[in-house]
C-alpha cells in the first residue's frame, strides 16, 4: 500500500505546485498610442520593471505601444471592456467619460509645470482620478504629455492671426477645440496615430502637441514652423481595469499604484531634462523654432472657453485648482 500510495503523493505535490505557480504567474497587458522612442515607452518599461522586481517576478507587464492595440479611445474601450488591463492616454481623451476632467485641459489654467504637478500630485489630483471608478477604471497616476506647442507647414506664428485658416489638427477636447475656433483656425480632431500621414499629405497644416511627441513622432520631418505658445498643460493618465486592480490582493495593488507614480515622475524627469536637447535638435532638422511668444493676445482671445466649461460643469474645479495652485 505504501508502495502505491508514494507515487501518488509526490505526483499530488507536483500537481499543486504546478498550480500554485500558475496562480501565482499573473500577467497584465499595457497599451499605449505614442511612439516607441517616446518618453511614455520608457517610463512604460520602468514601470514594467518596477512591478516585476516588487512582485518578485510573480506580476509581469506586457507593453504594447505604437498603437499596435488601437488609438487612445479604443484603448481606454479596452480598458472598461477588459481586454486591456492598463493603458495611458492623454486627459482630453478621459474628459468625454467624465466631463469635469476638461477642467485640466482648460487654456493656460497652469502657468507652468510647477503648478501642474502640485495640482495632480496633491488632493485635487486623488480627486480627480477617483472620478473614474464609476466608468470601470482606475486611476493609478498622472503622467505627462505636457505644455503644448503649434507646428504648422505655413507660417511663423507669432500672435493670434496667424492661427486663422490653419487646418488644425485637435484632440477630443471641447476647449481646445472650442480655442482654435475662436482664434480662427479650422480644428479637426483627429488620432495621433493618423496625424503624420495628415500632415504630409496637407489633409491638416497644423497640429498642437508638447515638443516631445513633436520630436518621437518626427512631425518635424513635414512641418516647418514651431512655436512655444504653451496654450494648455495635457496630463497624461494611467488607468487600469478596476475589476481587474479589485481581483488582486492588497499587496499587489500597492505595487502597481506605488510604481505608476513613480514612473510618472520619472517620465516628467525625461521630459524636463529632454526639452533644451529637443529643441536644437529640431533647429538642426530645419525647422524654425520661436521661443518667445507672448501669450497675452492668445489668453484673451480664448478665456471665454473658461465660460463654456463652467456653463456645463460649475465653476467646482476650477476653483479647487486655483486654490490648489496658490496655497
Amino acid at each position: 500500500m505504501k508502495k502505491l500510495l508514494k507515487p501518488f503523493a509526490i505526483a499530488s505535490i507536483v500537481a499543486l505546485s504546478f498550480i500554485s505557480q500558475a496562480q501565482a504567474a499573473i500577467e497584465l497587458k499595457l497599451a499605449h498610442a505614442a511612439p516607441e522612442t517616446d518618453t511614455q515607452h520608457k517610463a512604460a518599461e520602468f514601470f514594467s520593471r518596477l512591478v516585476s522586481e516588487r512582485t518578485d517576478g510573480e506580476v509581469n507587464v506586457k507593453i504594447f505601444g505604437n498603437s499596435i492595440l488601437g488609438g487612445d479611445q479604443q484603448l481606454i474601450s479596452g480598458v472598461r471592456a477588459g481586454t486591456i488591463d492598463i493603458e495611458m492616454s492623454g486627459n482630453p481623451n478621459f474628459a468625454g467619460i467624465e466631463p469635469k476632467l476638461g477642467a485640466f485641459d482648460l487654456p493656460y489654467i497652469f502657468g507652468n509645470s510647477e503648478q501642474a504637478y502640485k495640482v495632480l500630485d496633491g488632493e485635487v489630483g486623488e480627486k480627480a482620478l477617483a472620478l473614474l471608478d464609476n466608468s470601470g477604471m482606475k486611476g493609478l497616476a498622472f503622467w505627462e504629455v505636457g505644455f503644448r506647442a503649434m507646428t504648422n507647414s505655413k507660417r511663423p506664428i507669432l500672435n493670434p492671426d496667424d492661427v486663422k485658416g490653419l487646418k488644425m489638427r485637435t484632440n477630443s477636447n471641447k476647449s481646445l477645440i472650442e480655442a482654435f475656433s475662436l482664434l480662427g483656425a479650422n480644428p479637426i480632431p483627429m488620432p495621433i496615430g493618423e496625424l503624420y500621414t495628415a500632415l504630409e499629405t496637407r489633409t491638416v497644416d497644423a497640429q498642437d502637441h508638447p515638443i516631445g511627441i513633436v520630436w518621437s513622432a518626427k512631425f518635424y520631418e513635414v512641418q516647418k514652423y514651431l512655436s512655444l505658445t504653451n496654450q494648455a498643460y495635457t496630463s497624461l493618465i494611467m488607468v487600469m481595469n478596476k475589476p481587474r486592480f479589485d481581483s488582486l490582493n492588497p499587496e499587489y495593488q500597492e505595487v502597481i499604484v506605488q510604481a505608476a507614480r513613480e514612473a510618472g515622475q520619472y517620465q516628467r524627469q525625461l521630459n524636463a531634462e529632454n526639452e533644451r536637447e529637443i529643441i536644437n535638435a529640431l533647429r538642426t532638422a530645419g525647422v524654425q523654432v520661436e521661443e518667445k511668444i507672448d501669450t497675452a493676445p492668445f489668453q484673451a482671445i480664448i478665456k471665454p472657453t473658461w465660460d463654456s466649461y463652467i456653463g456645463e460643469n460649475g465653476a467646482e474645479w476650477i476653483d479647487a485648482i486655483q486654490h490648489a495652485i496658490a496655497n
